[in-house]
């Protein structure tokens, strides 16, 4: 490893950015480089190398195309960006790479050799185009140079800047292009569904060893003490882990929130200090697969319609089936007595399936209970604003 790779590597290591990289065709020297220099936990979550067609189409959930373009290179980066933002730990910036490449062989190419170098991260979408001279350099030498590209284009997202020697002849062609995006844009993303997630930060506090979240689903429109006092004393239940309020943008019965009405709810987190989501998945489980390993704080009336077979189909096998994908991936729910049919039940009056019984900690009543919602809050505020 060159010494101007090593520093590099080093110091994209010791910035917040967690990485899902995907690779096909090229750059497999950048996975050496990165794995073994020390603190490569602290930047990789996952690299998977979809090499084959049924690989990359289960990857994309479709057959590209052309396989090397800039089209699946983004596409990739933006698939990588999303599972990134699956594993990442709380308070972390994630970095989604896609590289696709078609490098000399052991048979001459009719084609060029080229290859797409795509990064994603929240607010910015980068892509390299390089085509290299044929019959100038061994395939090891040519997956060297896009190797050399990768690192620098990580370096480059992380906010590195550094001398890097990338060995290109003059006459070798290199193209790129850079989309950057605000705060409404990527809500409008998420909205569209082209990303899973966005995450506000607002309280950084103690969340820079935790790798687990705590997170209360809900409407918030408007946040209450009930709401602050709820994940308050769940939090209390569970050692290393930080606390998250989240919204889905999408509604399973109703139209997808505005834009402008999600920035009116998060500001409400904003002036808190509280951090917050907003995804596009309105169904818990859902919610689970987004953020496996997280504890999810209900009520018990959701806890109830969340093994209700009524919700998968009616299809009591599928509904124990994905919830027990929920629990291998270390899910669980923190569950607080609400009124299920007038009666103020909690999880021990709750029929749930014993092989997810494991999954369920119940909020003892003496440590907590509202009985009134944000609807009747809501409620009662437009009453005192006609008075």
């Amino acid at each position: 490893m060159e010494s101007w790779i090593k520093a590099l590597v080093e110091a994209i290591h010791s910035t917040p950015y967690q990485s899902v990289i995907f690779l096909s065709g090229g750059a497999s020297q950048a996975l050496g480089w990165l794995m073994s220099v020390p603190g490569a936990s602290n930047t990789i979550l996952e690299v998977v190398v979809p090499y084959s067609r049924n690989s990359m189409a289960q990857l994309l959930g479709k057959i590209p195309t052309h396989f090397t373009s800039q089209k699946t290179a983004e596409e990739m980066a933006l698939v990588a960006y999303n599972r990134a933002l699956k594993l990442s730990a709380p308070g972390k910036q994630v970095l989604g790479v896609g590289f696709t490449g078609s490098l000399a062989s052991s048979q001459p190419k009719r084609g060029d050799h080229r290859f797409f170098l795509s990064t994603r991260t929240h607010n910015c979408l980068r892509t390299s185009h390089v085509t290299l001279l044929k019959a100038l350099r061994s395939r090891e030498e040519e997956d060297k140079i896009s190797s050399q590209f990768l690192v620098k284009a990580v370096g480059h997202m992380c906010g590195i800047s550094a001398m890097v020697n990338l060995e290109l002849q003059e006459s070798e062609l290199l193209q790129e292009k850079e989309s950057n995006f605000d705060e409404n844009d990527e809500l409008q993303q998420l909205i569209d569904g082209q990303i899973c997630t966005k995450i506000y930060d607002f309280d950084t506090a103690g969340t820079r060893n935790a790798e687990r979240r705590i997170i209360l689903p809900g409407s918030f429109n408007p946040l209450h003490e009930g709401h602050l006092r709820l994940l308050e004393i769940a939090l209390s239940m569970l050692d290393n882990a930080v606390p998250y309020f989240e919204i889905s943008a999408i509604n399973a019965d109703k139209p997808p929130l505005s834009i402008n009405e999600i920035n009116r709810r998060v500001e409400q987190f904003r002036r808190a200090g509280k951090n917050v989501i907003i995804s596009n998945q309105p169904y818990f489980y859902k919610k689970a697969e987004l953020f496996p390993g997280s504890a999810f704080v209900i009520g018990a009336d959701t806890a109830v319609r969340l093994v209700n077979p009524k919700y998968y189909g009616g299809d009591y096998s599928r509904m124990l089936e994905i919830l027990l994908e929920c629990k291998r991936t270390g899910t669980t729910f923190i569950v607080g007595g609400r009124k299920v049919d007038g009666i103020f039940k909690v999880i021990d009056d709750c029929e749930i399936p014993e092989e997810l019984r494991e999954m369920f900690i119940s909020i003892p009543e003496d440590k907590f209970r509202v009985d009134i919602s944000s609807t009747e809050l809501r409620q009662k505020q437009n009453q005192d604003e006609e008075k």
